[in-house]
């Protein structure tokens, strides 16, 4: 892959397969810290990465006036989340994200809880978006996510709302073995508008966000290559992020607030009989793996809509050229 000299390109959209495929301790211990200016937060992750200050001074430098509500602290601490820079392990997403993975988690994450605490409470801050986001891997992962099991994702999960990002030469490519996941969310976050790269049009998911595989698909008889998995978010039945205390209520989506309902119900001890009494108190239940004998029925009909959106969104080079001739 050509790029340009001195070009920095980690890739936080196609990182999915540094995700531990198991279920780890929840995250925890920022919830009740205080929220403290970008400078003091970064402080204590400064000998993880040692050019984080001057980073930290360029990303408030470019959050003046800050967007959608978030005050120039917040918006800075998600501005720097999205800065890539060399050397790779120096780099503060990609040390964050490998200790959010990691099975040692709670031994590590305690100088990243300040930075945590503000990161989450400009993320909580921005509305939830429901839609369908992509993001991918330079890899075959169809044995890694089966049909009908429920997955996390431990680590913040950049997607994007355009196929065609991530066919990029950036990203994926079109050449080799690669997988997309084609995610119907329900609390994205749109950081465009506090992203060091805007053109990225980057959606972001929580930590700790599960979700169930509906099927795997290969759209194109020309690119055997490719690889679709079709995830769809569900609500886990206990908390696997706890929300800073301090947000903006008023900017919660009716998905934030119905997502808050869900997660308080089912992270507590059931009451059979009250929740049998109270039709409002009900929740759609977990989505279970799926029965043997109806998963080729669901398959097919996830598979017909997804070939559908994959081909809408590669008209140009999956028609042919009468067509192509008419659309240009």
């Amino acid at each position: 892959m050509a790029e340009a000299k001195g070009t920095v390109h980690f890739n936080r959209f196609i990182d999915v397969s540094e995700e531990p495929g198991k279920l780890l301790q929840p995250i925890e211990g920022y919830q009740s810290l205080e929220l403290v200016s970008l400078e003091e937060a970064i402080e204590p992750i400064v000998k993880f990465c040692p050019d984080v200050r001057r980073r930290a001074y360029i990303a408030k430098g470019n959050c003046d006036p800050p967007k959608d509500g978030l005050t120039q602290d917040e918006s800075a601490s998600i501005f720097l989340y999205t800065m890539e820079w060399a050397p790779r392990d120096q780099c503060l997403y990609v040390v964050l994200n490998s200790i959010l993975r990691s099975k040692n988690r709670n031994r590590l994450i305690t100088p990243w809880l300040l930075f945590m605490k503000l990161l989450l409470t400009a993320l909580f801050n921005l509305r939830s978006c429901g839609m369908t986001v992509w993001r991918g891997v330079r890899l075959d992962l169809r044995k890694e996510y089966v049909v009908g099991k429920t997955y996390t994702w431990w680590g913040f999960s950049s997607c994007t709302e355009s196929l065609h990002v991530l066919e990029s030469e950036s990203f994926l490519g079109q050449e080799e073995k690669r997988t997309m996941f084609s995610i119907e969310c329900f609390n994205g976050k749109k950081i465009r508008p506090h992203s060091s790269l805007e053109e990225e049009d980057e959606i972001l998911l929580l930590p700790g966000s599960q979700f169930i595989v509906k099927s795997h698909l290969q759209p194109s008889k020309k690119d055997p290559d490719l690889i679709i998995i079709h995830l769809q978010q569900v609500v886990p039945p206990f908390v696997l992020l706890e929300e800073p205390s301090i947000s903006k209520k008023d900017n919660l989506s009716d998905l934030d607030k119905q997502t808050k309902v869900k997660l308080t119900i089912t992270s507590t001890e059931p009451k059979p009989q009250h929740l049998k009494s109270d039709s409002k108190l009900s929740t759609k239940p977990i989505p279970k793996p799926v029965d043997e004998e109806k998963k080729y029925q669901i398959k097919s009909a996830d598979e017909d809509v997804l070939r559908k959106t994959f081909l809408l969104a590669n008209l140009s080079k999956l028609v042919c050229p009468s067509v192509n001739q008419i659309i240009q």
